[in-house]
């Protein structure tokens, strides 16, 4: 993939929908979520036509601050899945992404937690919580078990539209890369209402 790429979800839609865009800003993938499912049902498609599906993204729970959304291609073979921390998640977000054994591989951490509590504190002020989308931006750090870093994930300012761009740290092997986007876009599509 062409690094560094971005992601941008639809401002006015039934249901969340988002796109995947490289550096050239080629498409490399269209997100949709059903509506008014119980359990969250996400289809990745290769373009916003939506004739060609990749995967599916299905969550294990129906609400649940440690549900768990597992990857699978069309065929119903697993490629992973990514699973938040509980509680831990309340007050700075920190998700797993896991490979098909439950192996963690990645994890996906906010880089300063207090951006989150300012926040959900000033979002509360009538007329200035409008603003949060440009004041308070996220970043996320995606590291290995052993510490080394993968990626960054930062949210640009925005009014009404959630958009986010991954930066490549280091190195991502072909084989793990659709795993890799699927966990930071999962993360990144249970986090984008902040900021």
């Amino acid at each position: 993939m062409n690094y560094p790429l971005h992601i941008s979800f639809k401002a006015i839609a039934l249901s969340n929908q988002g796109t995947v865009t490289d550096a050239s800003d080629n498409v490399i993938a269209y997100v949709k979520q059903k509506a008014f499912k119980l359990k969250e049902a996400i289809t990745v498609y290769t373009d916003k036509t939506q004739s060609t599906p990749i995967c599916t993204i299905k969550a294990n729970k129906i609400i649940d601050f440690n549900a768990q959304y597992f990857f699978a291609d069309m065929d119903g073979q697993p490629l992973g899945s990514i699973r938040r921390a509980g509680a831990r998640s309340i007050w700075k977000a920190d998700y797993t992404v896991l490979d098909p054994a439950e192996q963690p591989v990645m994890k996906v951490n906010e880089e300063k937690g207090w951006v989150k509590f300012v926040d959900a504190l000033v979002g509360e002020i009538p007329i200035v919580g409008i603003f949060t989308g440009y004041l308070f931006n996220p970043s996320y750090i995606v590291t290995r078990p052993d510490g080394t870093e993968v990626a960054r994930i930062r949210k640009r300012p925005a009014m009404l539209e959630g958009k986010f761009d991954i930066e490549k740290l280091g190195e991502i092997a072909p084989e793990e890369e659709m795993r890799f986007l699927l966990g930071c876009f999962t993360a990144i599509l249970l986090e984008r209402f902040r900021g």
